[in-house]
């Protein structure tokens, strides 16, 4: 293969060692091309050069200092919101109140930390799947060395159970069979020959050949990989409505905060011309109060708490989760990309019945393809041979004199046997064309069997033909063909059909050829649109930025075949682009970008420490039916998201609103400080257990949809600040005449702060009811025990202070029933506003996606009118 006599050239140029060209470059050239004698290997003093050149053949990362790391956990739009409540509570002397942010803070902050951990999991597994260390040639002598230290050029040997050490080209040997379905997909190992490329990371199943260096460390495809791995990522979706939320609150707190300073300087200075001191304190601590109400401190902890114990169902069925937004996002999706082999198929090649051309019996055809392997090579294709034996003995008779295994030049199998009845025979099993070029067949039989393989392919079975001579191999019957296929998964079409069902459309996307992928789809219901990646990608594409025709190509197919890596990447990010939140499922090295992108990265049931550590959902049990129960379960988190969401919008306007208007127009404070921290602490008690409450399961996906959000959410506080300021009203009339006092039972300013605080515990529990569910609050679903004895437990211990006195003035039973009579009343009119609220909300933009509809349909020609005939 090569000129043993042609000399070194190890001055080479080093910029012209790397570049995609050295994959396809003629043998020769390419040597000539590395400077290197494939007999003697590179100089010690040139692989430290090169060394310094092109550095170590291992994946680096970036790193971040510790320091830099702790910060990050403490920065950001919410996490600056929670410190300045810390801060203001520690200036007004809220020790208590600055303890429980503080806890908060420090609880969101350990969470972060563990899904970056998690997150960072990924490439240290990437990093196992290198090969430690390797056989190279250096100064022509053999030597094993540390994989790293591996530079272009480097001559290598692999064989049989070696990782790959670097992207190479085999130069001298036979022939080897590796296992590369972990980086491109492909559900059996390939038979390689001299030129051919071998990836790094990938394993040697068969053969031993020797291999020069093209590329290392982050230019191999396995560096590539490691690459986008590092680069890949989604912003969580319950993130940023949490920024969104924050920023509402707080814009309408300082343009609160502002009018009421504004408003109080202005009748100091002015109308009672007496400003001191204790006047700026007094409207500083005010707006600091504010501040602190407006705040969303338990927000993030409610999120982390209803997803962990989300987590925590899925786990019992078999899905762990290994990063808590995953789950939200779930809830969301509406396109799942799915790997093929071992995902939506069994990976498992089985044998289908023979198609027989000159054999008599299908089992007799099976029983030479048998006896033509060998069980303890662990071969997919012999052990699928002998899996599909009716007679698992019928092989013990025959005693073995001679087997010729695989090899890509033959392209078959062989073996000489004794039959029990004393007679030898030849059977040799293989690719259709060599076995008809062994039996030297005839045109019909040629051509007979050429139909035959012509028609599997076109179904996606590959063919696998079977001979047997019995006349020492000087003729040779070709008893017919065997299809193999990869068949799916029992529950895979029922899998894909209840995704459907919930509004999810599914793509199938994964590394064997087209044919195999198409017949796979057409017996799942896929589709019939299966795309090679290789005929909308373009060569050098940009898996960050395609094009906009193959991003929308992208989005019409119903799967894709021949993918790599960054085909997977790009698919995910393309649809992600064009507005689809996308879950991708994955096994091996080659889906970890994709599954790391992706809004939920599933690792399959067996998948790679790689596709694992990048994932955000991990499977323990094959197939995707469980997704079907993460999606559901999904669904019914973000439902109770969603409704705390409501009511702490609502709730917060509806204290701040009341805070300020009874200050400018009533010159009153409602609530002490005091007041505002038992109020917070009682409204978030039950909180926490809505993450129990019994939630409907959307029929279709779900997202956080803001402008709807906070429009309904403000028009409830609105109500609600309707509601509480109405019943201050009430209030203030009644401390100026006596027989309303006698009524009411409320003679001083202070009983009035408990009352508004009482009505403020109640109404806010009582908005909670209304917003769990978007039927009337009184309709099942019902909440949830722990919910309801929550909110029943918070009420008496309300109750309780009120009427006793602790903390807070006492006042009588008779107005805190009054309270909760008045609260009960306005529960009916938060009911129907949100109805109809969200009715309206949904009206419109139901309207909006029609109008949006009959712009971009096409128009129909108009039928030309028949002439008018006079």
């Amino acid at each position: 293969m090569l000129s043993p006599n042609r000399p070194p050239r190890q001055d080479v140029n080093h910029r012209q060692i790397r570049g995609p060209e050295l994959e396809k470059m003629p043998i020769d050239e390419l040597l000539t091309t590395l400077g290197v004698e494939a007999a003697e290997g590179l100089s010690a003093a040139e692989a430290r050069k090169r060394l310094a050149i092109f550095g170590p053949n291992a994946l680096t990362e970036k790193r971040v200092s510790l320091l830099r790391k702790l910060m990050r956990y403490f920065a950001g739009p919410m996490a600056y919101m929670i410190e300045a409540a810390a801060i203001v509570s520690a200036i007004i002397g809220h020790w208590g109140d600055f303890s429980i942010i503080i806890a908060l803070l420090l609880f969101n902050a350990a969470l972060e930390a563990w899904q970056d951990r998690k997150a960072s999991n990924a490439l240290a597994a990437l990093k196992k799947g290198l090969a430690p260390e390797a056989t190279l040639l250096r100064e022509g002598a053999w030597r094993t060395a540390p994989a790293s230290g591996l530079v272009p050029g480097d001559i290598v040997k692999i064989r049989l159970g070696v990782v790959v050490p670097a992207d190479i080209r085999l130069v001298g040997g036979d022939y080897v069979s590796i296992d590369q379905a972990a980086l491109t997909g492909e559900s059996l190992p390939v038979a390689k020959k001299g030129g051919d490329l071998a990836y790094s990371g990938s394993i040697v199943k068969q053969g031993e050949m020797t291999g020069v260096v093209i590329a290392t460390g982050a230019r191999t495809f396995f560096g590539r990989t490691a690459s986008l791995v590092e680069g890949a990522g989604a912003v969580s979706h319950a993130q940023k409505a949490m920024f969104e939320i924050g920023d509402f609150l707080m814009v309408i707190a300082v343009a609160l905060a502002l009018i009421m300073v504004i408003v109080r300087v202005y009748r100091d200075l002015v109308v009672v011309d007496d400003w001191g001191l204790s006047d700026a304190l007094s409207i500083l601590q005010f707006v600091l109060v504010l501040m602190v109400a407006s705040i969303p401190v338990a927000m993030p902890a409610v999120f982390s708490i209803t997803m962990a114990l989300g987590a925590l169902a899925l786990s019992k069925q078999k899905a762990i989760v290994s990063k808590l937004s995953a789950i939200e996002e779930m809830a969301g999706v509406d396109v799942l990309c799915s790997d093929k082999t071992g995902t939506l198929t069994k990976n498992q090649l089985s044998v289908s019945e023979p198609i027989l051309v000159q054999g008599q019996d299908a089992q007799d055809c099976i029983l030479a393809a048998a006896l033509a392997s060998r069980a303890e090579d662990r071969d997919a294709i012999d052990m699928a041979v002998i899996d599909a034996l009716a007679d698992k003995h019928a092989t013990n008779g025959y005693r073995l004199e001679k087997y010729t295994p695989f090899d890509p030049v033959t392209k078959r199998t062989e073996a000489r046997l004794v039959a029990p009845d004393g007679k030898t025979l030849i059977v040799a099993k293989g690719a259709p064309q060599a076995i008809v070029q062994l039996a030297s067949a005839s045109p019909h039989v040629a051509a007979a069997v050429a139909a035959i393989v012509a028609d599997l392919a076109a179904k996606g079975s590959r063919a696998l033909a079977v001979a047997r001579s019995q006349d020492g191999g000087r003729s040779f019957d070709v008893l017919g063909v065997l299809p193999m296929f990869d068949p799916p998964r029992d529950d895979s079409k029922a899998t894909i059909a209840a995704a459907r069902a919930k509004g999810l459309r599914v793509e199938m996307v994964t590394g064997d050829d087209t044919a195999i992928a198409k017949e796979t789809a057409r017996q799942l219901g896929l589709g019939d649109n299966i795309i090679s990646a290789a005929d909308i990608f373009p060569k050098d594409f940009d898996p960050n930025n395609l094009p906009p025709d193959v991003a929308e190509a992208v989005e019409r197919a119903d799967g894709f075949a021949r993918v790599f890596p960054e085909h997977k990447y790009a698919i995910v990010k393309a649809l992600q682009k064009r507005g689809h939140l996308v879950a991708m499922t994955g096994d091996g090295v080659n889906d970890a970008p994709a599954l790391k992108q992706a809004d939920c990265g599933v690792a399959v049931s067996g998948a790679t420490d790689a596709a694992r550590g990048a994932a955000a959902l991990i499977l323990t049990a094959p197939g995707l039916s469980v997704i079907d129960s993460a999606i559901d379960e999904a669904r019914r988190i973000f439902g109770r998201i969603e409704s705390y969401t409501l009511y702490r919008v609502a709730l917060t306007i509806d204290i701040m609103f009341v805070v300020v208007l009874s200050t400018i127009f009533l010159d009153f404070t409602p609530l002490t400080t005091a007041m505002i921290v038992v109020l917070s602490l009682l409204d978030d008690g039950p909180i926490m257990t809505i993450a129990y409450d019994n939630t409907p399961v959307s029929r279709t996906p779900i997202r956080w949809r803001m402008p709807r959000l906070l429009g309904v959410s403000s028009v409830l506080g609105m109500f609600c600040v309707l509601e509480s300021f109405g019943l201050l009203l009430i209030g203030v009339r009644a401390l100026s005449h006596p027989s309303a006092q006698a009524l009411l039972g409320i003679s001083t300013p202070q009983q009035l702060q408990t009352m508004m605080f009482l009505q403020l515990v109640v109404g806010g529990h009582l908005l909670l009811l209304v917003t769990r569910t978007e039927r009337w609050f009184f309709l099942p679903p019902f909440p949830a025990a722990k919910l309801f004895f929550a909110i029943v437990i918070t009420q008496i211990l309300a109750v309780a202070l009120c009427w006793f006195g602790w903390l807070v003035p006492a006042i009588p039973l008779r107005l805190i029933g009054l309270v909760w009579l008045y609260c009960l009343a306005f529960m009916f009119v938060l009911g129907f506003v949100r109805r109809i609220c969200e009715r309206f909300a949904d009206g419109r933009t139901t309207r909006e996606a029609k109008s949006v509809e009959i712009v971009h349909r096409p128009l129909a020609p108009h039928p030309v009118a028949a002439p008018v005939r006079s």
